[in-house]
């Protein structure tokens, strides 16, 4: 996995592109200025789900409770993969199974991984009620548990990494971009 701070000037951009990160990284923003950006088709993994089962993620949860989402979001992701010219946001917790860390590290498209630190998530969740693993008190400590659990998780996918904790979302779109766009166009090739 490369870190990556600020990039410059196109010779690769990658056919998909998959943003993971935890939530509150701004995958979803990001993912859409980057589409516009690069030209590309936006998807987001969570929102394909809820259009196409017609109810929320969280109901989702309650009914067949976290396993049972993972093997849908599994399921949707190597879907989703599938797609040609797109940019591709998943959800926080994508990294959880083998079977999505697998197609991940398996996939022809860039993985870039959107770090931020808990104070960051705290700031862009405070008024968030939609996310069943933030239900109830104690945000920062579940945060801290989860980033403590994912974050070497996404760091297994992932091809590039970039903080994303004060920047835009419009500026953290233009570093990546800047970055695909970079001469040196080897260091954006998959390795196993």
């Amino acid at each position: 996995m490369i870190e990556c701070s600020c990039m410059t000037a196109v010779k690769y951009i990658p056919n998909n592109i998959v943003l993971v990160g935890p939530m509150g990284a701004g995958k979803t923003t990001v993912g859409k200025q980057m589409a516009l950006q690069l030209g590309k088709k936006f998807v987001d993994v969570d929102q394909e789900l809820e259009s196409r089962t017609g109810v929320s993620i969280n109901l989702i949860f309650e009914i067949e409770k976290e396993a049972g989402f993972r093997l849908r979001e599994t399921a949707m992701l190597a879907e989703l993969l599938q797609l040609e010219n797109a940019v591709i946001a998943t959800g926080g917790g994508i990294i959880v199974t083998p079977e999505s860390r697998a197609l991940l590290k398996a996939t022809d498209s860039l993985v870039v991984y959107l770090k931020t630190e808990v104070k960051h998530q705290l700031k862009r969740l405070k008024r968030d009620k939609q996310r069943p693993l933030l239900q109830g008190g104690g945000r920062r400590e579940r945060l801290l548990n989860l980033a403590r659990t994912r974050n070497p998780f996404y760091e297994e996918v992932a091809d590039v990494a970039f903080a994303s904790g004060r920047t835009s979302s419009y500026g953290m779109a233009r570093k990546i971009t800047a970055y695909l766009k970079q001469p040196d166009s080897s260091s954006h090739t998959k390795t196993s």
